[in-house]
């Protein structure tokens, strides 16, 4: 057996069927397609979660995997956070959103650049960028929701950590490039 077939890849490729299924929810004309859409974002956080900690755990770590995991997370950020613009056209969510999908290609595109001139471990994932991930993907949920719970005002919490999260990824983004800075001065070049 193939070592890209195992549990931790399903859960991802699970992670990246979800996305369809998150666009019908959202925009299903019920009183609950907002909370099928948050139920259907947790579950694929979680399922990010459960594959890197089971493709640690029982030794499972793939090409496939290490490719797709973060390939996954940033479609199913990136549709939400485009579903979450479009419901609230305001300028503040734009920017939100915007800056984090922009700051996604950014690194992505810095870590790709490193690691063709074998510098990869200097943009590595940071604490910072967990804080990010963790925020963001809290934020998304509870804007997904938007309905209070508990009388907690869920939209308007959520808000606030979209833009906790917001400024953690341009701190962290300003960690990678302070990071990969002496590569990119001294003008290293591939090919």
């Amino acid at each position: 057996m193939s070592p890209n077939y195992n549990l931790p890849n399903a859960l991802t490729l699970l992670r990246i069927l979800l996305i369809p299924v998150l666009i019908v929810v959202f925009y299903l004309p019920t009183f609950w397609g907002r909370e099928a859409a948050a139920v259907v974002f947790v579950l694929a956080a979680l399922t990010d979660w459960l594959d890197g900690y089971l493709a640690r755990r029982m030794q499972l770590v793939s090409a496939l995997g290490a490719f797709l995991d973060p390939v996954a997370d940033k479609l199913m950020v990136a549709t939400a956070l485009v579903l979450l613009v479009q419901a609230d056209p305001r300028i503040s969510t734009a920017v939100a959103a915007a800056v984090i999908i922009g700051r996604e290609i950014a690194i992505s595109a810095l870590r790709e650049w490193m690691a063709e001139i074998g510098s990869r471990t200097k943009v590595a994932v940071s604490m910072t960028g967990k804080f990010k991930t963790a925020a963001q993907m809290v934020a998304i949920s509870l804007l997904l929701y938007r309905d209070d719970l508990f009388g907690l005002p869920m939209y308007s919490i959520g808000l606030i950590l979209l833009y906790i999260a917001v400024a953690l990824t341009l701190w962290s983004m300003l960690l990678y490039l302070r990071a990969a800075w002496p590569s990119l001065r001294d003008g290293q070049q591939t090919g």
